[in-house]
C-alpha cells in the first residue's frame, strides 16, 4: 500500500499540471466570433472585433461596390452615408453560461432598422445572428458563413 500512494499522489498532480496547461493556452472562447463573417444572402461581408469587453462589427465587402449609400437610413442626414465601414454590430457582451453574445444590437441597411441582437456559433462552424424587437421569440435568425479564401472580402 506504501507503493500506491506516491504513484497516486504523482497521477494527480500529473493531472492538475496537464489541466492548469490546457487551460492557459486554450484561446478565449468568447473571441472565436472575431473576424470575417458573410451575410446569408453572400452579398455582404462584416467583420467582428473588439472594444473592451465588448463585440463590434462593421461591413468591410460589398458585392454592390464600396461605394454603396445607405440610403433606407431613416436619418435624413444620413443617407448619402457609405455603407461600407458602417458599424451594423454594437455592444454584444459573451455570456459563457448561454454560449451566447447577447445584449446588443443589429442595423439592417436593407431596411433602415435596428433591432436587438444575440448571436451564437453553431456547431459547423457558422454564426446565428437573431434579431428581434422586444422579446427574441419575435424576430428573425439570419446565418452567417466565413469567406472562402478566395472571396472577395480576404
Amino acid at each position: 500500500m506504501k507503493k500506491t500512494f506516491p504513484l497516486f499522489s504523482f497521477l494527480f498532480i500529473a493531472v492538475l499540471l496537464l489541466a492548469a496547461v490546457n487551460y492557459a493556452f486554450t484561446p478565449n472562447t468568447a473571441d472565436v466570433v472575431l473576424g470575417k463573417w458573410l451575410n446569408e444572402e453572400k452579398d455582404g461581408a462584416v467583420e467582428v472585433f473588439k472594444k473592451g469587453n465588448n463585440y463590434y462589427g462593421k461591413l468591410v465587402w460589398l458585392k454592390k461596390g464600396p461605394n454603396t449609400l445607405d440610403e433606407k437610413n431613416p436619418d435624413a442626414a444620413r443617407k448619402n452615408d457609405k455603407l461600407l465601414g458602417k458599424e451594423i454590430l454594437q455592444k454584444f457582451s459573451y455570456d459563457s453560461g448561454s454560449k451566447q453574445w447577447q445584449n446588443g444590437t443589429i442595423y439592417d441597411p436593407k431596411s433602415g432598422k435596428t433591432y436587438s441582437c444575440k448571436m451564437w456559433l453553431n456547431a459547423d462552424g457558422s454564426l446565428s445572428i437573431r434579431g428581434y424587437i422586444g422579446f427574441s421569440m419575435l424576430g428573425r435568425t439570419t446565418v452567417w458563413t466565413r469567406p472562402d479564401k478566395g472571396h472577395p472580402a480576404n
